[in-house]
């Protein structure tokens, strides 16, 4: 193709996220994500998201998908496609400009390039040529400690690594992670590990006050405050396998 063609495709690695909804109702997505996001406009930072239905039976049968995208996009997640629908229902959200894909387009490709023709080898040259390596690139952290109090209203997020904590986290505020969070203080606000849905992740407090915690995008609230066995005490949030179904599980740490 020429160099000035009006129209060239390129390959590309993209970030999507796969945003796992349960019910294609509008008010319990609002209800959920208003829990989760507390309504930021810029909580995803207008990230790429595939809906995923696989594990869902709770679905309507004409979806309002501009209803469903709009509330995606009010906390800057920008929905490109669907997974796990019904053959009627993909083909509704297709026509709403949300395509169906499958499952391996989440997932990192695992076959090796083919190998090119053998040809015939090129005379070497009477002298090597002298190579210069590049410069190297420094690594991205993989770790970013937070060492000042984390006030209400506040949040800091680790995007891409985990996040060591070593100050009091107040009431109202969020730490978030795309890796594993680790809380060496009061934890009273929020914590949400593993954004980008990491399900490995997991949340490591030494006194468990929370208001809501989440691994991977499931999460729970201590509305009622957080269980008296619980409440102040060493604690531990990851995810569990139940029948195929992940659920979050929050347990005491054995600090001794």
């Amino acid at each position: 193709m020429a160099k000035d063609a009006p129209i060239q495709f390129k390959g590309t690695s993209l970030k999507i996220i796969q945003t796992q909804l349960r019910t294609t109702d509008p008010a319990a997505l609002h209800a959920a994500l208003a829990e989760l996001t507390g309504n930021s406009p810029d909580f995803f930072e207008n990230e790429l998201a595939v809906l995923d239905f696989s594990h869902t039976d709770n679905l309507s049968d004409n979806p309002d998908w501009m209803a469903i995208c709009a509330l995606l996009r009010g906390s800057g997640l920008h929905a490109v496609a669907t997974r796990g629908l019904p053959e009627e229902l993909a083909g509704l959200a297709s026509a709403a400009g949300l395509p169906a894909v499958g499952a391996d387009a989440l997932s990192r490709s695992t076959a090796r390039p083919k190998a090119a023709e053998a040809s015939p080898p090129a005379p070497a040259p009477a002298v090597a040529p002298v190579i210069t390596p590049p410069p190297a690139l420094e690594p991205a952290p993989r770790t970013i400690t937070l060492d000042k109090p984390l006030r209400s209203g506040q949040r800091f997020y680790a995007r891409g690594c985990d996040l060591i904590v070593t100050a009091m986290i107040s009431a109202g505020a969020e730490v978030i992670a795309d890796g594993n969070i680790h809380v060496y203080a009061p934890l009273r606000g929020r914590a949400l590990a593993g954004a980008s849905g990491d399900k490995t992740a997991r949340i490591f407090t030494t006194s468990l006050e929370a208001e809501l915690v989440s691994v991977a995008g499931i999460y729970r609230t201590f509305e009622a405050g957080v269980p008296a066995e619980l409440a102040r005490q060493p604690a531990t949030v990851c995810l569990t396998e139940d029948g195929g179904e992940s659920r979050l599980t929050v347990a005491a740490l054995a600090l001794r």
